[in-house]
């Protein structure tokens, strides 16, 4: 078998960037998600998935778990790759709403992504300032997180994608347990 493969879906660019960095730093292949991706994993020990998140969502997740009853013998672990600063409660939500079924003992990592409006579809932009708009009519006493970085990042263009993010994940992959 092969040592391992990375596999990343990535809608404006961050968990590709990331995907890139782990190929750099493990020597994994790292592929597009796509079927022959999937394939290509059944070969592999260890599979890495990159995925950015999108309405609490992380993309191409769906095509892990469809899979994954074929792969109880490979060690697999999770990117998951956002806007927002990383917020325990925040992450917890992720997994919860994510990590089902079989990903339920798959570890979850973090890593901060990237923002920029203008590399956004039009339906994502027209979100995104719906939302800001509505946020900027609350309290910012009571705003998470994530609703601050929403709204200093109206009109910016921020790129927090960091290496340090992925340190949990490669001390997860270098020891014999994975758990997060």
């Amino acid at each position: 078998m092969n040592q391992g493969i990375i596999i990343y879906k990535s809608k404006y660019g961050s968990a590709k960037k990331y995907a890139h960095w782990l190929r750099d730093l493990t020597g994994f292949d790292c592929l597009e998600a796509s079927k022959a991706a999937w394939n290509r994993a059944d070969a592999c020990d260890t599979i890495l998935f990159c995925g950015g998140i999108y309405a609490s969502g992380i993309a191409g997740l769906s095509s892990l778990k469809k899979n994954l009853p074929c792969w109880k013998d490979k060690k697999i672990l999770v990117l998951c790759v956002g806007a927002s600063p990383y917020e325990e409660a925040a992450f917890a939500e992720i997994r919860q709403h994510n990590m089902t079924g079989y990903l339920k003992e798959i570890p979850l990592f973090y890593g901060r992504g990237a923002w920029d409006e203008s590399r956004m579809t039009f339906v994502d932009r027209i979100l995104c300032g719906m939302l800001q708009k509505s946020l900027a009519k609350k309290d910012p006493d009571a705003y998470e997180p994530w609703m601050e970085a929403l709204l200093s990042s109206a009109g910016q263009v921020c790129d927090w994608t960091d290496k340090k993010y992925l340190v949990p994940l490669l001390d997860a992959l270098n020891s014999n347990s994975c758990s997060d």
